[in-house]
C-alpha cells in the first residue's frame, strides 16, 4: 500500500490558494486552522486527502489586509531603504491619497505595519507598483507560478543614434527582444514587443527579473532613457497622479 505523499501545512494552504505560508503560520499559531477537526500544530505534514478547516477569525483577519496602488516616482526604492535612498512605502500616508480614491477604507497607519510591494520598480522607474498586506495578492502577481501579465512603456535609444529609434533599430533587435535572449544563464519567458511610437516600445512581461528590461535592451543596443510601468494583470495606473497612491477596490482583480 502506497504511502500518501505529504507536505507541511502552510505550504498545502498556499498551494490552496487559502492564504500566503507567512499567513498560515500566524494562524496555525493563534489556533485558527483545525485538520480533520483537530487544531493544527506548526509544522505539520499534511496529504490531499486531508480536510484544512480555517475559523472565522482568520477570514476577519484576512478581510482587514488592504492592497495600495501607487504612481512611483522616479529617485524612490521599492523596499527597503538604501544608499540613502527613500523607500516607496513613506509616500503612503493620508497626505498622499489620490483624492478620486472611492474606497470606502479608512487610511490608518496600522495599515503600513506587513505592507510590501508585490514587484520591484527600480529607483529610475516609475509608474504602477502595488503593495500589500496579503499573501493571496502577493502570491498571484510575483509567485513562482505567476502568470500575471505586467506592462510597460520604454522610451529607447539605439546606441549613439540621434535618429529616433524606431528608424535605426534593426528589426532582428525587436525580434530578439521577443523571444530569443537570456539572462543570468536561463532563458526568458516569450515577451510582446512593438513600437509605440518612434521613441517609445511596449513591453509585455511575464515574469520580473532585477532590471530585466533595461538588460533586455542593453543586449540588442537599445538604451533605456525611460520606463513606466502602467499595468499589472487587469489593474492599471489609469489618471492616478504621480506620487499619490489609492486602495485596490473590493470589485478590482488582477
Amino acid at each position: 500500500m502506497n504511502t500518501p505523499l505529504t507536505v507541511r501545512l502552510n505550504k498545502r494552504m498556499s498551494e490552496l490558494g487559502i492564504c500566503s505560508r507567512r499567513e498560515a503560520d500566524d494562524w496555525i499559531e493563534k489556533g485558527w486552522v483545525r485538520v480533520n477537526g483537530r487544531v493544527a500544530a506548526m509544522g505539520m505534514q499534511v496529504s490531499a486527502a486531508d480536510h484544512i478547516e480555517v475559523l472565522k477569525e482568520a477570514a476577519k483577519a484576512q478581510e482587514a489586509r488592504v492592497t495600495v496602488l501607487l504612481n512611483k516616482p522616479m529617485g524612490y526604492v521599492s523596499a527597503q531603504a538604501e544608499d540613502g535612498h527613500t523607500p516607496a512605502i513613506e509616500l503612503i500616508q493620508a497626505r498622499n491619497r489620490w483624492s478620486e480614491d472611492k474606497s470606502p477604507i479608512r487610511f490608518s497607519h496600522a495599515q503600513l505595519r506587513g505592507l510590501a510591494p508585490a514587484g520591484r520598480l527600480d529607483i529610475d522607474s516609475v509608474g504602477l507598483l502595488v503593495l500589500t498586506q496579503d499573501g493571496r495578492v502577493a502570491k498571484q502577481l510575483i509567485g513562482e507560478d505567476s502568470q500575471i501579465e505586467k506592462e510597460y512603456l520604454v522610451r529607447v535609444q539605439y546606441q549613439d543614434a540621434t535618429q529616433p529609434a524606431q528608424e535605426v533599430t534593426p528589426q532582428r533587435a525587436i525580434e530578439l527582444l521577443r523571444l530569443g535572449l537570456s539572462l543570468d544563464g536561463k532563458p526568458l519567458k516569450p515577451a510582446q514587443v512593438q513600437w509605440q511610437n518612434p521613441d517609445q516600445l511596449r513591453f509585455v512581461l511575464r515574469e520580473g527579473k532585477k532590471r530585466q528590461i533595461r538588460r533586455m535592451c542593453e543586449q540588442v543596443g537599445l538604451k533605456v532613457v525611460g520606463l513606466k510601468r502602467i499595468r499589472m494583470g487587469r489593474v492599471t495606473l489609469g489618471n492616478l497622479p504621480v506620487g499619490q497612491w489609492r486602495y485596490l477596490h473590493a470589485r478590482e482583480q488582477f
